[in-house]
């Protein structure tokens, strides 16, 4: 009796565990990766969901398991910003799997990393919107889009994946980006929750959000930069009060002739440096143009923020040199609204992704992950889409989101001059929460990392010492401790 008992739980287990394996869609299953020799260390897939309405929309996404324990731990949603820069950003160079090796003359060699997210969690790797790296549609209409839209479409698109992926709608779900993606994740977040408030099936266990060096509040962020400049020891005590008195303290935008002279000066003396981390080198002079086509930077990085269409603006903000190619209207307005628009830089990105561009344009690597070709060459950052920021402030949107006990980690790379951290920094205390966890240095391999500060309501700010930009890139380590430590619900 016992003997029938043991098999009749042993034979029911099986077919769970079978049901379990075989609700993947097994023909999205990534079995091998050229480049890389031995086994994935958990299981990969990639494909496409497709909604369908006016137009079809077709949303490339590449889903890392967890190493630990994928039917329990988080699945976290990573999007990258621009916008218009494709998540293999991240997959590549910050968090995925593995560390690419540039190879000579051939494609890239593969590591295991040993730092990647996918230790803690499963995660979604997603291009949005759509027009964005391997997502595509056949009417390039669709290619017209904006925050608003955006969040929509990636909320229709999270609730398709998850009828794919069915047994993963119990797990805690997040969502987590970088630069423009201050944006992509709370607007998406905010859809998200008025989803489970409507009853919409099937239900997503959301949790909470992380941005990383977040585009938040135009002002706020706009006012950030000549504080970073002074605290860096980047201008002088001279030009800072110069700036502060002509300007008082609206940096943001010039509105007299005396303050643009002081924000002009500014610009000049930090125009030689690299945005996206001040201690790395930049190409910037018409000579060095040169060199940095030389060193492969990809040509569609070079050609970012060229169009020939009337009435645009072309700004190299936010993130990894994107265009803001939209119709110049109230809403649409930059960092440094005269002073990019006016000087004399030229708009050659600090960075170089020759490895991605190689390895992804590649017809046995593309065939390996399911991407179609119908979605064109791969490019890190696309000049096709035309975007509108038509959300505003993303503020109320944390404000309103925090207040409903979703959790938030706001983090920042210290030596980011794209998004500095002083802007960060001034909207999370701008929220008027209590201090719940006062300043204070925080750990990793037995060093200050960073610092962090806690609020009510699950709200956590931290910096990343020594960080720039895309903070997984810079210090991986440090930054899958503080993922996995808030990740498990833990004191940072």
């Amino acid at each position: 009796m016992k003997k029938f008992i043991f098999f009749t739980v042993l034979s029911l287990f099986l077919v769970l565990d079978s049901h379990h394996v075989r609700a993947a869609p097994r023909a999205l299953l990534v079995k091998s990766l050229p480049g890389f020799v031995g086994s994935f260390p958990s299981n990969h897939y990639a494909g496409y969901v497709t909604l369908k309405g006016e137009s079809e929309l077709n949303f490339y996404y590449y889903f890392v398991t967890s190493e630990g324990n994928p039917s329990k731990d988080p699945v976290v949603l990573w999007l990258n910003g621009g916008p218009g820069c494709s998540s293999f950003d991240g997959f590549v160079y910050e968090h995925g799997p593995f560390n690419f090796e540039a190879g000579k003359g051939g494609l890239p060699t593969l590591h295991l990393n040993p730092y990647s997210w996918s230790k803690v969690s499963n995660i979604i790797y997603l291009d949005s919107p759509v027009g964005v790296g391997f997502s595509y549609s056949n009417d390039t209409s669709s290619y017209v889009t904006g925050d608003k839209k955006t969040a929509e479409d990636t909320h229709n698109f999270l609730l398709k994946w998850f009828e794919q992926y069915p047994e993963f709608v119990n797990n805690p779900f997040y969502i987590a980006g970088e630069s423009y993606a201050g944006v992509y994740v709370p607007t998406l977040a905010s859809n998200v929750v008025q989803g489970i408030k409507k009853g919409v099936k099937p239900v997503i266990q959301f949790q909470g959000y992380m941005v990383g060096n977040g585009v938040t509040d135009h002002q706020i962020d706009g006012n950030a930069l000549v504080p970073f400049a002074h605290g860096m020891g980047l201008i002088s005590d001279y030009m800072f009060e110069q700036a502060k008195t002509y300007c008082k303290d609206n940096f943001y935008d010039p509105s007299t002739r005396n303050c643009s002279k002081a924000i002009q000066n500014i610009d000049a003396a930090i125009d030689g440096l690299n945005i996206y981390d001040i201690l790395e080198p930049c190409y910037h002079s018409p000579s060095n143009m040169d060199k940095a086509k030389d060193s492969s930077i990809p040509v569609s990085f070079q050609q970012l923020g060229q169009t020939s269409r009337p009435l645009t603006v072309r700004k190299r903000i936010y993130g990894r040199a994107w265009p803001f190619r939209a119709p110049v209207r109230d809403g649409l307005v930059p960092l440094w609204p005269q002073i990019m628009a006016e000087s004399n830089a030229v708009g050659v990105p600090c960075i170089n992704d020759a490895v991605a561009t190689t390895w992804l344009n590649n017809d046995a690597v593309r065939k390996a992950i399911h991407a179609s070709p119908k979605a064109g060459p791969w490019e890190l950052c696309t000049g096709q889409i035309f975007y509108d920021h038509d959300a505003g402030s993303m503020i109320p949107y944390h404000k309103n989101l925090t207040s409903q006990g979703y959790r938030a980690l706001i983090y920042s790379g210290d030596h980011d001059m794209c998004v500095p951290f002083t802007g960060s920094k001034a909207w999370t205390s701008s929220l008027g929460y209590k201090v719940v966890d006062g300043w204070r240095p925080w750990i990793s391999k037995g060093q200050v990392a960073g610092y962090t500060e806690g609020y009510a309501n699950n709200f956590t700010f931290l910096t990343v010492k020594g960080s720039g930009h895309t903070v997984p890139e810079y210090k991986p380590q440090e930054a899958l401790d503080f993922y996995s430590r808030w990740l498990a619900g833990k004191r940072v």
